[in-house]
């Protein structure tokens, strides 16, 4: 539903409410806060009461309990036609706006976004309460509130006609990240994500990584071995000694560590257990290990990008498929065959998954950092080239039939996880890169037997590792400005990065 348009000359939507005009960045994220918790504050309230009286007519109303609405209009006199600009602008004159949500853990984000909006327009930003209500599992999630009181069945909850909402997955999708949204009214979208569809993923992320989503960073390392773990854990304790600009190692369940002596003797881990290396920036690394699969690696990803990290990498094993390689030498892929298919839905096999340019500069120069190599001499082990993922783990039972396909892609490399991560990089505008790491032949019959493998874990794993730690160095101290490629904007995106 549409409204009128108010004094301002602002056209609300969602039926916004209590709407103020900024020219202010901070004084506009402080306004979203506010609402945020007032609003979280009385679904807190009427819960607590609802717990101990389940008379409905009891407890306090849950009325424009909503999410927080941000909005701006620009004219085509305000646009901003520098081509240089990734985010931060918009392309088109007209309103856009969306829902936010949890401003305590976006603010330095939304205080950003906010701010370059203002300033390359030169026009105001609109703040007010919409009217998508925010769902009851949300507003007390990240609660101790009612941890030790009474709980009910959401089933149960649901048959009580209390009032209360629950998420309903009818509302959320991915259409504004797949370029497949149709404007409702007059409204374009401001961000990617809603603030149901953010709220969701923090859910789901603390649901298969037994982390919060307070301890993720902004630099992202996948793989898909329980080994690198703990190499990580090694080098994150040793880093937390040398540089005071890291504060603490978090552990799955949350537990804080600065020594060895702070790691428990044993460690439930999830499905996918995450160790977060902490910075006072939040431009520290995070370390998940995805498991085997292009589903797990679409998952993850999925929920990850609604954290809006600068970065994410690929660190893993694949099947080497030229002759020359020999176990151990690394994969730089530049190109992607997928053969994953997790993806076609939202991405159809005919869009192209352009590397990028500075994170492939960056992860070659730390591969000769690190192996101490320079020019021509690192290629004796590494090549750049494409790789293939297939959602078949038994592939090569079926190598007959994939020669073709290896022949006509000149692939480099097989594995089951790096082009659905590099197509969600694309797809959701998070800058991506690989790095595998040869753990077998094959085709060639070096197979990866036992014996053979963990011979190679000692000898590779913690070299791997530390080049793609190294990465994140390069890219870090070369500024993240620069990895946000207009490659991944469209031409008519959503002005938030």
């Amino acid at each position: 539903m549409i409204h009128q348009r108010d004094a301002n000359g602002f056209t609300p939507f969602y039926a916004v409410s209590n709407l103020k005009k900024f020219t202010d960045a901070a004084a506009a994220v402080d306004y979203i806060c506010q609402l945020y918790d007032e609003n979280i504050a009385k679904i807190r309230e009427a819960f607590g009461h609802f717990l101990e009286d389940q008379n409905k007519d009891n407890f306090p109303k849950t009325q424009e309990a909503n999410y927080p609405f941000l909005g701006i209009k620009v004219g085509r006199k305000e646009l901003n036609l520098d081509g240089r600009l990734a985010y931060g602008v918009v392309s088109e004159p007209g309103i856009y706006g969306g829902t936010l949500t949890r401003p305590d853990l976006f603010k330095a984000y939304y205080t950003e976004q906010i701010a370059l909006l203002i300033e390359r327009h030169q026009v105001p930003v609109f703040v007010g309460n919409s009217s998508w209500p925010i769902p009851l599992p949300f507003a007390i999630d990240s609660s101790s509130e009612f941890k030790s009181t009474k709980t009910i069945d959401l089933g149960e909850l649901w048959q009580t006609e209390s009032g209360f909402i629950l998420p309903n997955l009818a509302n959320i999708d991915d259409d504004i990240a797949n370029c497949s949204h149709k404007p409702q009214g007059m409204i374009k979208p401001i961000s990617i994500f809603t603030g149901e569809r953010v709220d969701y993923s923090l859910h789901r992320l603390h649901h298969y990584t037994a982390t919060i989503p307070e301890h993720f960073q902004g630099f992202i390392l996948l793989t898909n071995y329980q080994r690198y773990a703990d190499e990580f854990i090694k080098f994150s304790l040793d880093t937390i000694k040398k540089d005071k600009e890291y504060t603490e190692l978090i552990l799955p369940g949350g537990i804080s560590c600065k020594t060895e002596k702070d790691i428990p003797a044993t460690l439930s881990l999830p499905q996918m257990p995450a160790y977060h290396l902490k910075r006072k920036d939040g431009m520290g690394i995070t370390f998940i290990n995805i498991g085997v699969g292009p589903s797990n690696a679409k998952n993850i990803t999925d929920h990850l990008a609604v954290l809006r990290p600068h970065c994410w990498l690929m660190v893993g094993h694949c099947a080497g498929l030229r002759q020359t390689q020999i176990l151990g030498d690394y994969v730089l892929a530049h190109g992607y065959v997928r053969d994953d298919h997790v993806l076609d839905n939202d991405l159809p096999i005919w869009v192209p998954v352009p590397p990028i340019a500075e994170v492939q500069v960056a992860l070659q120069q730390a591969a000769e950092n690190i192996g101490k190599k320079k020019g021509r001499e690192v290629k004796h082990s590494m090549r750049t080239g494409t790789v293939i993922s297939t959602d078949d783990r038994n592939w090569e039972l079926r190598t007959k039939k994939l020669y073709e396909e290896f022949r006509m892609s000149r692939a480099i490399a097989l594995d089951m996880e790096s082009a659905t991560i590099a197509a969600n990089g694309f797809r959701f505008r998070v800058p991506y890169g690989t790095l595998l790491c040869v753990s077998d032949k094959p085709i060639h019959g070096e197979l990866k037997l036992r014996g053979m493998a963990n011979q190679f874990y000692r000898d590779r794993v913690t070299q791997h590792l530390q080049v793609g730690l190294e990465t994140v160095r390069i890219l870090r101290e070369n500024g993240v400005d620069n990895l946000h490629s207009r490659k991944l904007r469209g031409f008519d995106e959503p002005p938030f990065r």
